[in-house]
């Protein structure tokens, strides 16, 4: 008796929708509406829907993510579609489907965005333009972005975000920044409203702005410095002053050499061990969106500077925890890279870095002290490497004259893992 053949997955169509409803629709997507037997979507989404859509309508529930999965399986052999806002493979739903109930055939049916309608508006080029969503992420996310003559279109989560960016663009001297709110894009309610940062209130909206919701907008920004800004390059070395320290802080020159060498590459984790100020898993992180990076300090008050550090410089999601290597290096996920750049005396540390590092991966680790070089020295022969020494003077004053001041050289051990040394 041969055995049956496998089910094929059951289809499910996500479709785009825009603030035009039924009219902006494309005809394969009517289609799918008509022959619906449920609709899932948003409140907002399924009051678009014209009588002639006859599928039993579902509401999202909140929070959706853990009720996505049972919702979706709950209707067997249903003609199923979701309703989705814009595209929704661009910041949407459709992603989020096929991440936690990866088990149906999906076809997505996309809408212009509001990214694609805000462009339009505003005659940019989509490709030259860069996105930043702040809907469920701190405000803080947007500094990497801020320099001058940059495009951003802002996704904002509610009517007050306008004015909390132009906020954030005053602090960092950018208060000249041409700030356009484009609401309500593709309905008959569309409206535009235009401002410099230094203009916009502190609250709520411009003066000549129209009355009603302003909940739905997305935020142009054209950045423009003004006078004294603050300049923070993507470029790994921002200056000492962008941090607040106690003194223990990689310093600019030795924090440019030593992220080179950890070479970040988008989506890796670092290990930062002995994070100091947090400058080397800040500046990480601010290579790519994607980065991650996990700061590991013993001492409470600096783990809190650390934080601080990350908010102010734009990359509030580095992961900090307070607690002595390598016993608080248990239960992190492996890293592609480890940075030490403190307490590599602590027994077993250096050993227990080099295990935990994925094949592939690389290891940095900077010192000041002879105890510690003898330490490198030896993981130099143990596990290979180069060991290099960065010595920085800097031109002062002597009297009348100028000479070369030099900082405390620094010894720099840096190993690639072998991806045949995996066990």
């Amino acid at each position: 008796m041969s055995a049956a053949p496998p089910s094929s997955p059951e289809r499910l169509v996500v479709a785009g929708i825009g603030a035009d409803g039924w009219p902006g629709l494309s005809p394969a997507t009517r289609e799918a509406l008509s022959q619906a037997d449920v609709v899932f979507g948003g409140d907002r989404q399924l009051a678009l829907l014209p009588p002639e859509v006859t599928a039993r309508q579902v509401p999202w529930p909140s929070p959706l993510l853990r009720a996505l999965p049972l919702l979706l399986v709950k209707t067997p052999g249903a003609h199923k579609v979701v309703l989705a806002s814009g595209d929704p493979t661009f910041f949407g739903i459709a992603t989020t489907i096929a991440r936690v109930a990866p088990g149906f055939d999906l076809t997505v049916l996309p809408h212009p965005s509001s990214v694609s309608l805000a462009c339009a508006r505003m005659g940019w080029a989509q490709q030259d333009v860069e996105v930043i969503s702040l809907v469920g992420r701190p405000a803080a996310t947007l500094q990497p972005s801020i320099s001058p003559a940059r495009r951003l279109l802002v996704l904002v989560p509610g009517e007050e975000s306008p004015a909390v960016v132009a906020d954030l663009l005053r602090k960092r001297g950018f208060g000249p920044s041409e700030l356009t709110a484009l609401g309500n894009l593709g309905a008959q309610d569309e409206f535009r409203v235009t401002a410099t940062a230094d203009e916009w209130p502190s609250e709520g909206f411009p003066a000549h702005a129209p009355s009603g919701s302003k909940a739905l907008c997305v935020l142009a920004v054209v950045c423009c410095p003004g006078t004294a800004p603050l300049r923070l390059s993507r470029t790994p070395g921002l200056p000492d002053e962008a941090y607040e320290n106690d003194g223990q802080l990689t310093k600019r020159h030795v924090r440019a050499v030593t992220l080179s060498t950890l070479a970040p590459e988008p989506g890796e984790l670092l290990w930062d061990v002995g994070g100091g100020a947090g400058s080397i898993g800040i500046e990480w992180l601010r290579t790519h969106p994607s980065c991650r990076a996990v700061s590991i300090e013993r001492d409470p008050q600096r783990a809190q500077r650390i934080a601080r550090n990350a908010e102010l410089l734009g990359v509030p999601h580095l992961e900090v925890r307070t607690g002595e290597a390598p016993a608080e290096l248990t239960g992190i996920p492996t890293p592609d890279a480890i940075f030490v750049g403190g307490g590599l005396t602590a027994p077993g540390l250096l050993e227990h870095c080099w295990e935990a590092l994925a094949p592939g991966g690389r290891m940095v680790v900077n010192v000041t002290t002879l105890e510690s070089e003898m330490l490198l020295a030896q993981a130099r022969s143990q596990y290979g490497g180069v060991l290099a020494k960065i010595e920085i003077a800097k031109a002062t004053a002597i009297g009348r004259f100028t000479g070369w001041r030099p900082a405390m050289p620094v010894t720099q051990w840096s190993a690639w893992k072998a991806v045949e040394a995996a066990t």
